[in-house]
This record gives structure tokens, C-alpha cells and sequence, in this order.
């Protein structure tokens, strides 16, 4: 092949590679937009090329199976959790501060999820008692989101805005309670003023936990229930 005719065959192959992502982007986008109404065991190759209006060879051909559709589902949800919940917290000084913002940004992302459904807690009960490499995403996604909450805990203990014999793993299941109980109430009973409840939970999980100087501070903003969203790694330490 002629050297002069390589940067062009590059640039095509650059363009083919460019293209191919996006459109593996587009359908990730997709899917997630079933799985959080249908769940993730509703997803297939079919349903989603009728949705993105492609040939079920063409959408089989990004991801290979439909297994690695639904992990690619899962990695784009808990990428858009972090970006939503985690990273923005990280804007507040570690300890309480923090702790809070991140409580405040998961239960608005929670008054979000009212109407459009939460992956994690829909896969969880479809894949609870299913072995294998769905579940394992799924739930390491979970564990990984988990185990920032639980390091928050530690990090406002050990600077003195929590009691000093603070149960770190305690808190941090009480408050994941907190948030499994509001799907719970507001999405399938539709029981009102469930978010302000939630609110009322962490207030009172903190009163029992927080160091009393600290626990008067900057109290849980309001969280009002908001519209379903169209759109819905792992958490660095910090």
C-alpha cells in the first residue's frame, strides 16, 4: 500500500471507530431507559432494536450477547449515580459537610426515581438469588456506592462530628434503610409525604449519632419530588 493513501485509510477507520461508539452510546442510553420501567430482565436484543430502530444483527453486533447489553446498562447507570450523588459531594469539606451532601444528593436523585424506578433496587429483586455475571455488576455497583456512604460515616466520626463510639457500619445500613423505605412507600404505595419522612429519618439518625455541637448545623435541605428524568467505575477514594 502506497504510503500517501495510509492517513486517509487512518482518518476512515478513525471515523468508522468514532461512529461505532456512538452508536453503542445511543443504544447503552437506550436500554437504560427500558430497564429502569421494565427492568433489566425485560431487556433484548429485539425490543431494543425496535426502540432504536436498528436490525437485531446490528445492535447483537456492539455488545455480542444480551448478557453484556445488561452489564453495559448497569455500568452506565452507576456512572450517571456517581456523577449525580458522589462527585458533587465531594465539593464539601469531609466530615458532616460531606456526609450530608451526599444524603441530600442520593434522595434527590431518590425523588427523581418516585417515577422512573432505580435499577438497583428493580435488579435486586430480579437477580437476588441469580448467580452470575449480571448480578455481580449489579451488586458491585451497590457495594461500591456502600462502601463511599460507609467512609463518609468514618470520616465525620474521626473529626468529631459524630459520637466518637459511632457504629460506622450501623449508621451507614440505617441510613441505606432510609432510601429502600422511600421507594418502598412512595413508588409502590404511593403513600404522601414520604420524601419529608426520609428527611425526618436521617434527622433522627443524625440526633443519635452526631456529636451535639455538629448536629445542629446546616439541617437536610428540602427535597421536593420531582418529574421522572429521561435519562437515568467506581467511586475513587477521597
Amino acid at each position: 500500500m502506497p504510503v500517501s493513501s495510509l492517513p486517509l485509510k487512518n482518518n476512515r477507520e478513525g471515523r468508522a471507530l468514532q461512529k461505532g461508539q456512538q452508536t453503542k452510546v445511543a443504544i447503552v442510553d437506550a436500554a437504560l431507559g427500558l430497564a429502569t420501567q421494565i427492568g433489566l430482565e425485560g431487556l433484548s436484543i429485539g425490543a431494543l432494536a425496535e426502540v432504536t430502530q436498528m436490525s437485531k444483527s446490528g445492535v447483537f453486533a456492539h455488545f455480542g450477547s444480551r448478557e453484556e447489553l445488561q452489564i453495559s446498562v448497569i455500568r452506565e447507570y452507576h456512572r450517571r449515580f456517581e456523577e449525580e450523588v458522589f462527585y458533587p459531594s465531594l465539593q464539601q469539606p469531609r466530615g458532616l459537610p460531606r456526609l450530608r451532601a451526599m444524603v441530600d444528593n442520593w434522595m434527590q436523585r431518590t425523588s427523581v426515581e418516585i417515577d422512573s424506578g432505580c435499577l438497583y433496587i428493580s435488579g435486586a429483586v430480579e437477580f437476588d438469588d441469580r448467580p452470575g455475571p449480571v448480578r455481580d455488576a449489579l451488586a458491585g455497583s451497590v457495594q461500591t456506592w456502600l462502601a463511599a456512604i460507609n467512609r463518609a460515616v468514618v470520616q465525620a466520626r474521626d473529626m468529631g462530628d459524630l459520637l466518637p463510639d459511632t457504629d460506622h457500619q450501623q449508621m451507614a445500613f440505617e441510613l441505606h434503610g432510609v432510601i429502600l423505605a422511600l421507594h418502598y412507600e412512595a413508588r409502590f404505595l404511593k403513600t404522601p409525604g414520604s420524601v419529608a419522612r426520609a428527611r425526618a429519618g436521617f434527622d433522627h439518625i443524625l440526633a443519635r449519632y452526631g456529636h451535639p455541637a455538629s448536629a445542629a448545623k446546616a439541617p437536610l435541605r428540602a427535597v421536593a419530588a420531582k418529574p421522572a428524568s429521561k435519562s437515568s467505575k467506581h467511586t475513587p477514594k477521597d
